[in-house]
């Protein structure tokens, strides 16, 4: 298995939360049946209860980082 470096990866191909796939399933972009649409909702469940039980305590370390998180996803869309 090959590792990566920070480096290796330009930071604009880095997914946030979703994935391509599951942004365009969600969005209603990509056509599956609807128990996969089931199997991506509950995924990204998954992964929102990880970024708020785990993620969040690691990011309160930092003086702002948890503020930032919070600021964007509670603050207005631009």
């Amino acid at each position: 298995m090959a590792s990566m470096t920070a480096n290796s990866m330009a930071e604009d191909d880095r997914r946030a939360l979703l994935t391509d796939d599951e942004k365009a399933i969600l969005h209603g972009e990509k056509d599956v049946s609807d128990s996969y649409y089931y199997v991506v909702v509950s995924r990204v469940r998954s992964k929102i209860q990880k970024l708020t039980n785990e993620d969040l305590g690691a990011l309160e370390e930092h003086d702002s980082l948890a503020d930032e998180l919070r600021d964007g996803i509670c603050g207005e869309n631009e």
